[in-house]
């Protein structure tokens, strides 16, 4: 007799984990040649800076009826 699968309650959304846009270790290094450490939660901070960045690039772009993000949108 085969078993019947046991239905699981629809899970809640989460917000979707963005993917890390800068290289950590470079971002590491950078700091420590400053003399400074850099803390655990440092490269999440800048990686959601700079998702904050690009989208912002992207709205003006929009508002300017272009589709190509350039330096002055930054």
């Amino acid at each position: 007799m085969a078993k019947k699968a046991a239905k699981k309650a629809p899970a809640k959304k989460k917000a979707a984990k963005k993917e890390v846009l800068v290289v950590a270790s470079k971002v590491k290094a950078y700091i420590k040649s400053k003399g400074m450490m850099t803390s655990s939660d440092a490269i999440g901070a800048l990686n959601d800076k700079i998702y904050a960045l690009l989208d912002s690039a992207a709205c003006r772009t929009e508002a300017n009826r272009r589709s190509t993000v350039k330096p002055q949108d930054l």
